[in-house]
């Protein structure tokens, strides 16, 4: 089981940082995405991360302004979002990859989380 926390209301050019707290010792050994979705549009890659955190990437529309990192001992897999843009609102939803390295594609996900809501005001 999934769960995202963090998400909020905040001013462009400010930062939130999400959380995704995974229960079970399956996703110690997983990698490990974010992905969100705007309002009339599909849902969209933004980040992943290795299982032991040793390779990440990200989309190009966040590369440098967002950040992903996993607390292996908490189970917990963090986004940080600095410098946010208005188009970065959207609904941000963690998922579980099914093995070691997921990709960017939703269809390498299995276990996916409600989403967070994020709104960044102009």
């Amino acid at each position: 089981q999934l769960q995202a926390s963090g998400g909020g209301l905040v001013q462009a050019g400010g930062s939130l940082r999400l959380s995704c707290a995974a229960s079970g010792r399956m996703f110690r050994n997983i990698g490990m995405g974010w992905f969100r979705q705007a309002p009339g549009k599909e849902r969209v890659f933004v980040a992943t991360i290795s299982w032991n955190g040793g390779s990440t990437y990200f989309a190009d529309s966040v590369k440098g302004r967002f950040t992903i990192s996993r607390d292996t001992t908490e189970n917990t897999v963090y986004l940080q979002m600095n410098n946010l843009k208005p188009e970065d609102t959207a609904v941000y939803y963690c998922a579980a990859g099914r093995s070691a390295v997921a990709g960017t594609g939703a269809e390498l996900y299995t276990y996916w989380g409600r989403g967070t809501q994020v709104t960044v005001s102009s």
